[in-house]
Protein backbone atom coordinates (compact mmCIF):
# COMPACT_ATOMS: atom_id res chain seq x y z
CA UNK A 1 0.00 0.00 0.00
CA UNK A 2 1.55 3.36 -1.21
CA UNK A 3 1.62 5.94 1.69
CA UNK A 4 1.72 9.67 1.60
CA UNK A 5 2.47 13.15 3.12
CA UNK A 6 -0.89 14.79 2.84
CA UNK A 7 -0.97 19.07 3.20
CA UNK A 8 -4.38 20.24 4.73
CA UNK A 9 -5.28 24.27 4.32
CA UNK A 10 -8.12 26.14 5.72
CA UNK A 11 -10.20 25.78 2.77
CA UNK A 12 -9.93 21.89 2.72
CA UNK A 13 -7.75 21.68 0.03
CA UNK A 14 -5.28 18.88 0.42
CA UNK A 15 -2.22 17.50 -1.63
CA UNK A 16 0.16 15.01 -1.24
CA UNK A 17 4.45 16.73 -1.16
CA UNK A 18 7.81 15.21 -0.77
CA UNK A 19 8.62 11.59 -0.81
CA UNK A 20 7.19 8.39 2.24
CA UNK A 21 11.23 7.02 1.67
CA UNK A 22 13.39 7.15 4.48
CA UNK A 23 15.29 10.27 4.11
CA UNK A 24 19.43 10.49 3.67
CA UNK A 25 21.82 12.93 5.11
CA UNK A 26 24.20 14.74 3.05
CA UNK A 27 27.58 13.06 2.73
CA UNK A 28 30.69 14.49 1.23
CA UNK A 29 29.94 12.64 -2.13
CA UNK A 30 26.61 12.76 -2.20
CA UNK A 31 23.19 12.06 0.09
CA UNK A 32 23.82 8.74 2.19
CA UNK A 33 21.95 7.00 5.10
CA UNK A 34 23.00 7.31 8.69
CA UNK A 35 22.24 4.31 10.50
CA UNK A 36 22.89 6.25 14.18
CA UNK A 37 19.79 6.22 15.92
CA UNK A 38 17.81 9.25 15.56
CA UNK A 39 17.07 9.93 18.98
CA UNK A 40 14.39 12.25 20.12
CA UNK A 41 16.56 14.99 21.32
CA UNK A 42 18.13 15.19 18.43
CA UNK A 43 15.06 15.65 16.43
CA UNK A 44 14.12 18.30 19.14
CA UNK A 45 16.91 19.96 18.17
CA UNK A 46 16.91 19.83 14.54
CA UNK A 47 13.02 20.96 14.69
CA UNK A 48 14.01 23.87 16.65
CA UNK A 49 16.66 24.48 14.05
CA UNK A 50 13.61 24.28 11.49
CA UNK A 51 11.49 26.69 13.31
CA UNK A 52 14.07 29.18 13.01
CA UNK A 53 14.64 28.74 9.32
CA UNK A 54 11.72 28.58 7.78
CA UNK A 55 9.71 31.38 8.44
CA UNK A 56 5.60 30.06 7.33
CA UNK A 57 4.20 27.27 8.00
CA UNK A 58 3.87 25.43 4.62
CA UNK A 59 7.37 25.15 4.70
CA UNK A 60 8.28 23.89 8.19
CA UNK A 61 5.70 21.51 7.29
CA UNK A 62 8.00 20.46 4.66
CA UNK A 63 10.96 20.37 6.19
CA UNK A 64 9.81 18.54 9.19
CA UNK A 65 7.92 15.57 7.50
CA UNK A 66 10.79 13.76 6.65
CA UNK A 67 12.52 14.40 9.96
CA UNK A 68 9.49 12.31 11.60
CA UNK A 69 9.39 9.98 9.63
CA UNK A 70 13.27 9.12 10.24
CA UNK A 71 12.72 9.36 13.94
CA UNK A 72 9.34 7.04 13.89
CA UNK A 73 12.07 4.59 12.48
CA UNK A 74 15.46 4.99 13.52
CA UNK A 75 13.82 4.72 17.46
CA UNK A 76 11.21 2.65 16.95
CA UNK A 77 10.26 2.57 20.62
CA UNK A 78 8.55 5.65 20.50
CA UNK A 79 5.95 3.83 18.75
CA UNK A 80 5.26 2.34 21.83
CA UNK A 81 4.79 5.07 24.53
CA UNK A 82 1.28 5.02 23.67
CA UNK A 83 -1.38 4.58 26.24
CA UNK A 84 -4.77 2.67 26.04
CA UNK A 85 -7.70 5.48 25.14
CA UNK A 86 -10.41 5.77 28.17
CA UNK A 87 -13.81 4.18 27.66
CA UNK A 88 -15.34 7.47 28.96
CA UNK A 89 -13.70 9.57 26.80
CA UNK A 90 -12.68 7.53 23.48
CA UNK A 91 -8.97 8.52 23.55
CA UNK A 92 -5.88 9.06 25.51
CA UNK A 93 -2.57 10.99 25.39
CA UNK A 94 0.89 10.32 26.23
CA UNK A 95 2.90 13.36 26.21
CA UNK A 96 6.97 12.36 24.96
CA UNK A 97 8.37 15.65 25.87
CA UNK A 98 7.58 18.29 28.63
CA UNK A 99 9.48 21.25 30.02
CA UNK A 100 9.03 24.20 31.75
CA UNK A 101 8.07 27.06 28.61
CA UNK A 102 8.75 24.40 26.17
CA UNK A 103 6.34 25.47 23.66
CA UNK A 104 6.06 22.53 21.21
CA UNK A 105 3.50 19.09 21.43
CA UNK A 106 4.83 16.19 21.06
CA UNK A 107 2.79 13.04 21.93
CA UNK A 108 1.10 10.07 21.27
CA UNK A 109 -2.65 9.81 20.99
CA UNK A 110 -4.97 6.50 21.04
CA UNK A 111 -8.69 7.20 20.15
CA UNK A 112 -10.85 3.97 20.41
CA UNK A 113 -13.17 2.21 17.94
CA UNK A 114 -16.46 3.89 17.77
CA UNK A 115 -15.26 7.38 19.05
CA UNK A 116 -15.60 10.53 17.35
CA UNK A 117 -13.48 13.84 18.21
CA UNK A 118 -15.32 16.98 17.78
CA UNK A 119 -14.99 19.45 14.85
CA UNK A 120 -12.18 21.45 15.57
CA UNK A 121 -9.46 23.33 14.28
CA UNK A 122 -5.62 23.65 15.78
CA UNK A 123 -4.64 27.24 15.56
CA UNK A 124 -1.27 27.00 14.59
CA UNK A 125 0.50 24.05 12.43
CA UNK A 126 0.36 20.67 13.19
CA UNK A 127 1.49 17.22 11.74
CA UNK A 128 0.01 13.33 12.77
CA UNK A 129 1.74 10.05 11.44
CA UNK A 130 -0.37 7.47 11.91
CA UNK A 131 1.27 4.47 13.37
CA UNK A 132 -1.41 1.74 13.95
CA UNK A 133 -5.65 1.92 13.01
CA UNK A 134 -6.95 3.14 9.98
CA UNK A 135 -8.47 7.11 10.59
CA UNK A 136 -10.81 8.58 8.88
CA UNK A 137 -10.31 12.73 8.61
CA UNK A 138 -13.24 14.88 7.26
CA UNK A 139 -11.90 18.08 6.22
CA UNK A 140 -14.24 21.50 6.70
CA UNK A 141 -14.28 24.82 5.48
CA UNK A 142 -15.67 27.90 6.84
CA UNK A 143 -18.81 29.44 4.51
CA UNK A 144 -20.23 32.34 6.78
CA UNK A 145 -23.15 33.43 6.68
CA UNK A 146 -24.96 37.20 8.08
CA UNK A 147 -27.08 35.27 10.40
CA UNK A 148 -24.32 32.59 11.19
CA UNK A 149 -20.97 34.02 10.94
CA UNK A 150 -19.19 30.66 11.94
CA UNK A 151 -20.70 28.82 10.03
CA UNK A 152 -19.11 25.33 8.20
CA UNK A 153 -19.65 22.70 5.59
CA UNK A 154 -17.77 19.47 5.55
CA UNK A 155 -16.01 19.47 1.80
CA UNK A 156 -14.10 15.91 1.45
CA UNK A 157 -12.45 13.25 3.44
CA UNK A 158 -9.12 11.78 4.22
CA UNK A 159 -8.40 8.31 5.13
CA UNK A 160 -4.95 7.18 6.55
CA UNK A 161 -3.12 4.03 6.90
CA UNK A 162 0.06 3.11 8.83
CA UNK A 163 3.30 5.16 7.63
CA UNK A 164 0.43 7.87 6.43
CA UNK A 165 1.39 11.18 7.34
CA UNK A 166 -1.45 14.54 7.40
CA UNK A 167 -0.25 18.38 8.26
CA UNK A 168 -2.25 20.90 8.62
CA UNK A 169 -2.18 24.82 8.35
CA UNK A 170 -3.51 26.69 11.84
CA UNK A 171 -6.67 27.61 10.04
CA UNK A 172 -7.45 23.80 8.48
CA UNK A 173 -10.74 22.31 9.99
CA UNK A 174 -11.09 18.68 10.65
CA UNK A 175 -12.68 15.77 12.79
CA UNK A 176 -11.00 12.39 13.65
CA UNK A 177 -13.03 9.34 13.25
CA UNK A 178 -11.20 5.69 13.74
CA UNK A 179 -12.36 3.05 11.03
CA UNK A 180 -12.10 -0.71 12.00
CA UNK A 181 -12.18 -2.26 15.39
CA UNK A 182 -8.34 -1.21 16.60
CA UNK A 183 -7.33 1.80 18.39
CA UNK A 184 -5.70 4.47 16.14
CA UNK A 185 -2.20 5.23 17.31
CA UNK A 186 -0.67 8.19 16.56
CA UNK A 187 2.24 10.65 16.95
CA UNK A 188 0.95 14.41 17.08
CA UNK A 189 3.48 17.25 16.79
CA UNK A 190 1.98 21.20 17.51
CA UNK A 191 3.47 24.57 16.93
CA UNK A 192 2.49 27.09 19.64
CA UNK A 193 -1.25 27.74 20.11
CA UNK A 194 -2.92 30.78 19.39
CA UNK A 195 -6.03 30.21 21.86
CA UNK A 196 -8.08 33.27 20.44
CA UNK A 197 -8.35 31.51 17.16
CA UNK A 198 -8.50 27.34 19.01
CA UNK A 199 -12.26 26.08 17.46
CA UNK A 200 -14.45 23.71 18.13
CA UNK A 201 -17.68 23.73 16.06
CA UNK A 202 -20.92 22.80 16.10
CA UNK A 203 -22.36 22.64 12.85
CA UNK A 204 -25.65 22.07 13.44
CA UNK A 205 -25.99 25.21 15.95
CA UNK A 206 -23.80 27.04 13.09
CA UNK A 207 -21.54 27.96 16.00
CA UNK A 208 -17.80 28.23 17.13
CA UNK A 209 -16.71 28.00 20.83
CA UNK A 210 -13.60 28.34 22.13
CA UNK A 211 -11.33 25.41 23.32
Amino acid sequence: MENHNWLVTGEADYSAFGTTETPACDGPGGPVFDHRIYRLYRFLTDLEDILETYPDDISRLKAITPLVRRLLISSYWLQLEYKEPSPETGWAVNFLYREHQYPLTVQMVTWRPGSQSTIHNHATWGLVALIGGQEKNRLWRRCPEPEHPHRIEPVTELTLNPGDIITFTPDAIHSVEPLGDTPTVSFNLYGVTDRSQRYQFDPQRQEAKLF
